[in-house]
């Protein structure tokens, strides 16, 4: 058995899959299998399925609905990963989000899913009540259980400050995450922020490093569209050392994008051409997933993301309910006959790209 160090981050697409309720809000299993093999996509979408992370509603449901989450998910992914590895060498990996309000149930959600065998859990300590020490509560207490498991498992670090407890402290410090970067289980960070803020983080990635390669991945998906955006022409080259200097030569290497529950190939795509470079394609794959955006501003409050995304995994026919948690957004019905005219739409953007990049619906 490796040892968690010599494990990698995975690169390539996260998807961090919503969860499927019915209306009282009871997980429906058959769905979330549905919805983890349609955000594989038979090895075109998902590199990794993210459960009971932010879009997954994690702080909408109780704690025994998060461990169902994780369980179904990842059992789904162990199905597909050996058939996939078969096929094309390279398989799907399943990462857990474990947070919870309180530091026990966090903790026991850890506990939970080493035992589902998930391939990562993923933390946002400063969404954990009471946590006043990051650094001290993960280098202590997730610490010491990981060391009483006979398998451990890499831990990525989230930070976004929409579900911080303390808005004063919306963002782990970078000086946090240098000293969480010691323990050999964190290895890397998603960052649901700024370009501004991501860039703080990449240019004190080289510290990061000290115990191999530590990954950063954006949780603001449409960012990777400026992030590997080519420079051109003499003041373009200037700038795109200067940015590079800037950024400590340190690109993410890893897109987590809520939209691609609904676009998992679209997505997969997009990230390709982006790291590639290739600005014609980029321009392309930005128009097409800024359709699926737009789509999703039908009220007057503002987007519905979640709501928007579970109608069309609906009106697709990958799930059978639209249900939303309790706090969550929801769409009126005005709202819903607009995303409905609105997501035709993104459905006619998406089928010029053609095979293998138009996502296979049931």
């Amino acid at each position: 058995m490796r040892s968690v160090e010599e494990t990698h981050p995975c690169h390539g697409l996260s998807v961090p899959v919503v969860t499927v309720l019915d209306p009282e809000g009871r997980l429906l299993e058959a769905d979330q299998r549905a919805l983890v093999r349609h955000v594989v996509q038979d090895g075109y979408g998902a590199d990794v399925v993210f459960a009971a992370g932010t879009t997954g509603e994690w702080d909408r449901v109780d704690n025994r609905t998060r461990q169902q989450v994780i369980q179904v998910c990842a059992e789904e992914c162990h199905k597909l990963d050996s058939g996939l590895k078969a096929a094309t060498g390279r398989g799907v990996e399943i990462w857990a989000g474990v947070t919870a309000p309180t530091a026990a149930e966090t903790l026991e959600n850890l506990d939970f899913a080493m035992a589902c065998g998930v391939d990562a859990a993923v933390l946002a300590p400063l969404s954990i009540q009471a946590v006043e020490d990051p650094v001290r509560f993960v280098a202590r207490d997730v610490s010491d259980l990981l060391d009483q498991r006979p398998r451990r498992i890499p831990v990525y670090l989230y930070d976004n400050a929409d579900i911080a407890v303390d808005p004063k402290v919306p963002h782990i410090r970078t000086r946090q995450v240098k000293a969480l970067s010691r323990l050999d289980f964190v290895r890397g960070i998603k960052v649901s922020a700024t370009r501004k803020v991501l860039g703080n983080y990449t240019r004190a990635a080289a510290s990061f490093r000290e115990r191999g390669e530590f990954g950063i991945y954006v949780g603001n998906a449409m960012l990777i569209f400026d992030l590997f955006k080519p420079r051109r022409g003499v003041l373009g080259t200037i700038a795109e050392h200067w940015y590079r200097y800037w950024m400590n030569d340190a690109l993410p290497i890893g897109v987590v994008a809520g939209p691609a529950n609904a676009m998992p190939r679209e997505w997969a795509r997009a990230w390709q051409v982006c790291r590639a470079g290739d600005s014609e394609r980029m321009a392309e794959m930005k128009r097409i997933v800024e359709t699926f955006r737009s789509a999703t501003e039908v009220a007057a409050g503002g987007r519905r993301t979640i709501a928007c995304l579970k109608r069309a995994l609906m009106l697709d026919g990958v799930i059978s309910s639209a249900a939303v948690g309790a706090g969550t957004p929801a769409l009126a019905a005005p709202d819903i006959e607009r995303f409905d005219e609105r997501y035709e739409t993104v459905r006619e953007a998406t089928r010029a790209l053609g095979a293998p990049w138009v996502t296979v619906l049931p």
